[in-house]
């Protein structure tokens, strides 16, 4: 797993955000509830929406187009949506906000 620096605690707002961030290719939304951080895809699997335009509502993503919902913990919709997003590991270290991105099992020659 690589960790990247995706945040440097400088630009850490106390309040909470919902932002994007390109890591590795990934456009990926952070979100900051109290004092939990999140990674998740930024892409809403139903229609493309981009999900940082979206709010927090107990522990959901609301997409804004068509107001799927989706676990940050998780990253599983709402019942009776059958979809899912991407999660991330998180973790606030010293020097800033890092996420944990995975090496792909195979690699082209």
């Amino acid at each position: 797993m690589n960790w990247i620096n995706v945040l440097p605690l400088r630009n850490i707002a106390s309040d909470d955000f919902i932002r994007t961030v390109q890591v590795s290719g990934r456009k990926l939304c952070i979100v900051k509830v109290g004092k939990e951080y999140y990674a998740v895809q930024n892409k809403c699997p139903h229609a493309g929406a981009d999900l940082s335009n979206g709010w927090c509502e107990s522990g959901k993503l609301v997409c804004p187009y068509h107001r799927h919902e989706f676990d940050l913990k998780t990253g599983r919709g709402a019942a009776g949506q059958g979809n899912y997003i991407d999660t991330y590991p998180v973790e606030l270290r010293e020097d800033g906000l890092y996420i944990g991105i995975s090496e792909p099992w195979w690699k082209f020659w």
